[in-house]
Order: C-alpha cells, then structure tokens, then sequence
C-alpha cells in the first residue's frame, strides 16, 4: 500500500487548557490570602494593645512619683489614664460613653473580684465631690489597683 492511500488525518491541536478548575497553586493562595491577612490583624492588635499598655504603665509610674501634683489631682489624671487604655484597647462605641458604676463595672471584668465598683476604686466615683483629699494609703491602693489592671490588659486576650 502506498503511503498515499493510508487513511491519516491531519494533525489536530489540544483543546485550549480552561481556567477551571484551577491549578493546587491558586487554591492554596485562595486559602492563604484570608488567613494571612487574619494572622497580620491579629498580631496588629496584640502589638498595639503592647504598646498602648507599656506607655501607660510608663505614665503610671511618673503620675505616682510627681511630687507637683496632689491626691486629688493625681486620682484625675489616673481616672483620665484608665480611659485614655480603655478607649484604645476596645472599641470607642463600647468604652467612650460609660461613666459611674458602669465605668467602675467595666474596669472589674479584668480583674477578679468587684476591686472598683466596691473597694479602692470607688475613689473615682466620688472624688470629686470631696471636700478633702483620700488619705495617702488609699492613694496607694488606687494606684496598685491600677497597675493590677494594666497588668491584666497586656495578659487579656480579645
């Protein structure tokens, strides 16, 4: 038989690859991008609430050691502190707008027992409406107490 007559076809081209399914390589980016992202937000946060706790435990320190400033005006700018963290680590919506027992019962969810709303911080409620300063052991409380709960910031996962 000639090889003329053998029955051949002409060469055919593959069909084009499709973009379906798509290739291991662009699953696994499919699924790394979100966690990526996730894991970077994350550790955003937790840098951050870091930072926000180490500079107010700075301003802590300095606020106890300024002899220009009395109790009473000391206790203002420890209360302005505490929100100043609070505001910073929560949300604004959910920490901004509290005031009296509600700001004292936000600042004890960190810590065990009710230490604000019903032992040394309760100073916050009432020490403007004093007519003399706290004693310098009750001063000494609040500011221990405040440093417990910087402390258990830093620790306190959201």
């Amino acid at each position: 038989m000639p090889v003329a007559d053998l029955p051949l076809r002409d060469i055919h081209l593959p069909e084009a690859i499709g973009w379906w399914p798509p290739a291991p390589g662009w699953w696994l980016i499919l699924v790394m991008i979100p966690l990526l992202l996730g894991m970077w937000y994350w550790l955003y946060k937790r840098l951050t609430r870091k930072t926000v706790v180490k500079t107010a435990r700075q301003l802590l320190k300095t606020l106890k050691n300024d002899p220009s400033l009395d109790d009473r005006a000391k206790i203002a700018q420890l209360s302005a502190l505490l929100r100043r963290v609070a505001v910073s680590i929560d949300a604004r919506a959910e920490v901004a707008g509290l005031t009296g027992q509600d700001w004292l019962h936000y600042l004890d969810r960190s810590l065990k027992g009710a230490p604000f709303s019903e032992g040394p911080g309760r100073v916050f409620l009432d020490m403007p409406y004093r007519k003399a300063a706290p004693f310098e052991p009750a001063v000494r409380d609040v500011f221990q107490l405040c440093e417990d709960w910087l402390k258990a910031q830093r620790k306190r996962k959201k």
